[in-house]
């Protein structure tokens, strides 16, 4: 059966039960019904006999090199696994990182080179997402920033980061983003990370070794990457926001002799523009939020809340306001010789993380205590897109 007399047959049956219908005839209409029923699955069926048909009537097609008469080996066939995600080379890797072997050379290529000494061999796109993603757990300011891959060397426009809409008249439009309020220079500093695996460890599995790999790298990245987001100082690392001028009115000082009070959180949060008032969190160290919690409003309510999320993670907050803890700041309580800044509040997602995530390591032994140590190195950069929405609050110096 042709689809034409198919399709033909198909509607003068329809037709007929939609007669029957109108008739009251409900009983033979419903007995059409079934009859297209049986008539669409005999066509389908007989559909997939023919192209079957047809795909055994096909000669085989032979695999890229391999001639006739060759045996077959999985190794001619034509994949699109990365060779650098395979168990050979994963196994390899290992071997380079714990006991210094070199990386066999058919797993070197192009995309693996580069202008730094540093590189001895690229990171398996596995372990890699692992790390990534372990990154993105372990990190408290990390997963609130934007994330950003912009090649090295170029500069961005802010407006192309954070695009805005705007309102149009009917049938009007709009400029396509013309207006830029800033520029960002994309750097290419080098993040490095040293790990150093002692020989004992050299007879562990493949799954350990590349857990204990992803747990040293991701927490050393991590670290060195929210301290770069805070303070760093814009020359070979990311430049932190407590570098970014403050806004007029946005900080709130703390004399020398006084400790914090209600009045310190409400005056911080009396300088927050209202436009950025969604996504702005409190940012200290953990023994300064401490020195809140015990604080009460007027009403005799403590300020500082510490919940407990479905997850079982402390959820704190001031005034309502998310609190993001962090070890890169000067703790209140601590000696302070010059102004310092002991919390603020900032909208990390006006801050741009700038990397495509490749990693590559070298690894080298340590003569000293025949350690193997590998480091990792990453290319990244960081900066500030909008910093209107921090404010600092700095306790002055004695």
């Amino acid at each position: 059966m042709t689809r034409n007399e198919y399709e033909t047959k198909r509607k003068a049956l329809i037709n007929e039960a939609e007669a029957l219908i109108n008739e009251g005839k409900l009983e033979d209409a419903n007995g059409k019904m079934d009859a297209v029923t049986k008539l669409d699955q005999d066509f389908e069926a007989a559909a997939k006999a023919s192209a079957n048909l047809r795909a055994l009537a096909q000669p085989p097609v032979p695999l890229a090199g391999v001639g006739e008469g060759a045996a077959f080996n999985p190794g001619n066939q034509v994949g699109t696994e990365d060779m650098h995600d395979s168990i050979e080379y994963r196994k390899a890797f290992m071997n380079y990182v714990l006991n210094g072997t070199a990386i066999p050379a058919k797993f070197v290529n192009a995309a693996a080179t580069t202008k730094t000494t540093d590189v001895g061999s690229v990171i398996s796109p596995t372990v890699l997402n692992r790390i990534v993603e372990k990154m993105e757990t372990t990190g408290m300011i990390l997963p609130l920033v934007t994330k950003t891959a912009f090649a090295a060397g170029v500069t961005v426009p802010t407006s192309s980061v954070k695009p805005e809409a705007t309102w149009v008249a009917e049938g009007g439009t709009s400029d396509a983003q013309k207006k830029t309020t800033g520029q960002i220079d994309i750097k290419g500093y080098k993040l490095r990370c040293a790990i150093s695996m002692t020989l004992e460890t050299s007879v562990m599995s493949l799954q350990v070794f590349e857990t204990v790999f992803v747990n040293s790298v991701s927490e050393a990245m991590v670290k060195a990457q929210e301290k770069s987001f805070i303070n760093g100082s814009g020359s070979g690392q990311p430049k932190g926001i407590l570098l970014e001028t403050v806004a007029s009115g946005q900080n709130i000082d703390l004399a020398a002799s006084a400790d914090p009070t209600y009045q310190t959180l409400v005056d911080a949060e009396a300088a927050l523009p209202l436009a950025y008032e969604n996504g702005a969190v409190w940012n200290m160290t953990k023994k300064t939020f401490m020195k809140f919690i015990g604080m009460v409003d007027t009403n005799k309510q403590p300020i500082a809340r510490v919940s407990y999320g479905i997850d079982g993670k402390p959820e704190r907050t001031l005034l309502g306001r998310r609190v993001v803890l962090n070890d890169y700041m000067t703790s209140l309580g601590a000696t302070i010789t010059e102004d310092t800044v002991v919390a603020f509040l900032f909208d990390w997602s006006d801050y741009m993380f700038n990397t495509n995530y490749n990693m590559v390591v070298k690894s080298y032994e340590d003569n000293d205590t025949e350690d193997q140590v590998t480091k990792a190195v990453m290319i990244c950069d960081g900066k500030a897109i909008d910093s209107n929405s921090l404010v600092t609050v700095t306790k002055k110096k004695a």
